[in-house]
């Protein structure tokens, strides 16, 4: 029997996948047995000739033929990537949100394309309460300021409006 080809990477057991990453896999007992997916074919070859060791396959099916134990292909080998059923729940749910954040993104281009007046108003909203905040700021440091050169105030020492001393003014990130 002739022996078997190696795939586009150029390793037995490793194949390209179409994101441009390598997976490796080997197959025992009638069951294909998947050992990860890995940014360079030689991580997934090493990863593929580490389980052929423990497989007790020959040397001539291993990629490197120039390891000599199971210990050395272990230690070349990259390190598991553990998936669990928590992995895969937070990586459904990160793809959820992402879409929805998406489509969000889609439904808001069409709604400034339909309705630039809207657009106009908001912007025209938030500009006057950046301001109304700023006036407010202005008017409680005034305050705090004229209670400090006050000598009969009423404010205790404790009280948390003397902090307005110390509140920007100019700024209009509020």
């Amino acid at each position: 029997m002739p022996p078997r080809r190696r795939g586009a990477s150029g390793f037995r057991g490793v194949r390209v996948r179409p994101s441009g990453r390598f997976t490796a896999e080997i197959r025992a007992g009638g069951f294909r047995l998947t050992l990860g997916t890995y940014n360079t074919p030689e991580l997934a070859a090493r990863a593929y000739d580490a389980a052929a060791w423990r497989f007790r396959r020959p040397g001539r099916d291993m990629n490197f033929p120039d390891v000599e134990s199971l210990e050395e292909a272990e230690f070349l080998a990259p390190p598991p990537c553990l998936v669990d059923d928590e992995d895969r729940r937070r990586h459904r749910q990160v793809q959820r949100r992402i879409a929805i954040a998406e489509r969000d993104e889609q439904l808001m281009r069409q709604w400034r394309a339909q309705f630039p007046n809207d657009v106009d108003n908001t912007d025209a909203f938030f500009a006057d309460l950046r301001a109304h905040r700023r006036s407010n700021r202005r008017h409680r440091r005034a305050v705090a300021v004229f209670e400090l050169d006050n000598p009969n105030t009423t404010w205790a020492d404790n009280d948390p409006r003397w902090d307005d001393i110390w509140t920007e003014t100019t700024s209009d990130d509020e």
